[in-house]
């Protein structure tokens, strides 16, 4: 009984080991398919100019800028008025003109959180273990006709992802994700297309979101990607509130 028991766990052992290098392999395709790992830590900054298309077929124009370790800002300009949204690595900031919300204002801790999620420039699977994050790999799916390797990633945070990628070109085509919307957890589908190559790594310039239940949904198509360009920290922190109008004296 004991033999048959140890070969069992022996057995059991090898099939973890195995599907463990599996997912190794599959990880290391994807950042070589990216341009490597390299070139991928040579990304200090970003900048990435396009064009935001929401529902009812309204189109903003869209400015998206990094800066490392983990800092991210995105403006947004529609019918003259811009919004933005920032993180500076700590904490969250926004301006949204269209609620009629004029001056900088602390983010809520849900978006704060997808903010954080969205500064690492490097993407989920560079380092994931020394991040913090654990990837599963869930075997092979279709994605719309084309084989893709399906990869659950579970941030350090605790936020759950599931990713897909092309088993042929390793580059991701899809992710699945829950985000808060007025407090109630909403499942949205990303789907990532149109790579280029921007000196030396492939870029998806086509990202179309929508929820995995329900209508409606968010393209952005970027026009332009600038690598380590000069990006002031200043930008991404919350700027001091403007001082109070004295009243004018009564005459």
């Amino acid at each position: 009984m004991k033999a048959r028991t140890a070969l069992l766990v022996a057995l059991l052992l090898g099939a973890a080991a195995a599907t463990a290098q599996t997912l190794d392999e599959i990880v290391a395709k994807n950042t070589e398919a990216r341009g490597g790992l390299t070139k991928i830590k040579a990304i200090q900054s970003a900048r990435m100019t396009g064009t935001m298309t929401m529902g009812q077929g309204m189109e903003a124009a869209m400015v998206l800028e990094f800066k490392r370790p983990k800092m991210i800002r995105q403006e947004f300009t529609l019918q003259g008025m811009t919004g933005i949204t920032a993180y500076d690595g700590k904490s969250g900031w926004q301006v949204m003109p269209f609620m009629g919300k004029k001056e900088p204002e602390p983010m809520s801790a849900d978006d704060l959180k997808e903010m954080e999620d969205q500064s690492d420039v490097e993407g989920d699977l560079v380092d994931w273990k020394e991040k913090g994050s654990k990837v599963e790999l869930l075997g092979k799916d279709k994605i719309e006709g084309t084989d893709a390797w399906k990869l659950r990633v579970t941030l350090k945070d605790g936020t759950v992802k599931t990713l897909w990628l092309d088993t042929d070109s390793f580059l991701e085509i899809r992710e699945e994700s829950k985000r808060k919307v007025q407090g109630n957890d909403v499942e949205f589908v990303t789907t990532l297309g149109e790579y280029k190559e921007v000196d030396g790594v492939m870029v998806p310039f086509s990202y179309q979101t929508r929820p995995k239940a329900g209508s409606g949904s968010q393209t952005i198509s970027i026009k332009t990607v600038e690598f380590n360009v000069p990006v002031d920290a200043a930008k991404f922190r919350m700027p001091e509130p403007k001082p109070a109008e004295t009243p004018a004296p009564k005459k």
